[in-house]
């Protein structure tokens, strides 16, 4: 589940927390989860280690590489902030509403079909030509993605299509905003749960984080060819589905 829904704009953090509680899995301390985000993350490394590689390796005489590196870091910073400031509120009230998942599942959908259907044009086409003011913008979007429910990578794209990129290069420029901000993610939450690491779940996370790299690594590139043909139709009307499901089983008194 992680690996299928991380880079999906559909909520991964919403998928594990609401597919926790149907398996009725106990993740004392959130270790296995906060384990496993390194294995889908790992997966976009691996998928773009070339244009990684590139990059790291102009930092010191290419321009182009400079600012693309530095587009990525500023684009993070608005995420590393909000997390520094909000993430206790999210964990310990946000995680556990139901309504706001619901509510965040269909309002995100309705966004992501009414910026299809009038976004501007595109005048972004290609990575290089992305502004150092449209990633941080864009960068600014995906704080968003603290409510569960609302997708890190939904809120970045949809933002970057606003901004003026086209559907290809807003979802790659949210990928790679994905390998920093969720590395930084695991570490802060690994620093908060690394005395509750124990050696008898270490076949547990391992298992978890090996089918977290396997899965995203299958997903990332049908994805990209997707949107770039057909766009993000599919994935707001499963969003409002599931939005509207979830209201459904409250009002049936599933909790």
């Amino acid at each position: 589940m992680q690996g299928l829904t991380e880079f999906l704009p559909v909520s991964s953090t919403a998928h594990l927390l609401l597919g926790a509680r149907v398996l009725g899995y106990e993740d004392p301390g959130g270790v296995f989860t906060v384990m496993i985000q390194l294995g889908a993350v790992l997966a976009l490394v691996w998928l773009y280690r070339t244009k990684l590689w590139e990059v790291l390796g102009g930092l010191s005489s290419q321009r182009a590489a400079q600012r693309f590196a530095l587009a990525v870091v500023l684009g993070c910073v608005p995420a590393f902030l909000a997390g520094a400031l909000l993430s206790d509120y999210v964990r310990q009230v946000l995680y556990y509403s139901t309504p706001v998942m619901a509510s965040a599942f269909v309002l995100g959908g309705l966004v992501m079909l009414a910026t299809e259907r009038w976004r501007p044009s595109p005048t972004v086409t290609d990575m290089s030509d992305l502004s150092l003011g449209r990633a941080f913008a864009v960068g600014a979007c995906q704080t968003l993605a603290l409510v569960p429910g609302v997708s890190r990578s939904g809120a970045t794209i949809v933002g970057g299509l606003l901004l003026g990129l086209d559907r290809a290069v807003a979802a790659e420029f949210s990928f790679f905003l994905a390998i920093p901000t969720i590395s930084g993610a695991f570490l802060h939450d690994l620093l908060d749960v690394r005395d509750q690491l124990t050696f008898d779940r270490t076949a547990e996370i391992a298992v978890g984080f090996v089918a977290a790299f396997l899965s995203a690594l299958v997903v990332v590139r049908p994805f990209l060819q997707l949107v770039t043909r057909v766009g993000f139709a599919w994935f707001a009307w499963y969003r409002i589905a599931l939005g509207m499901l979830l209201f459904a089983a409250m009002a049936a008194g599933w909790r």
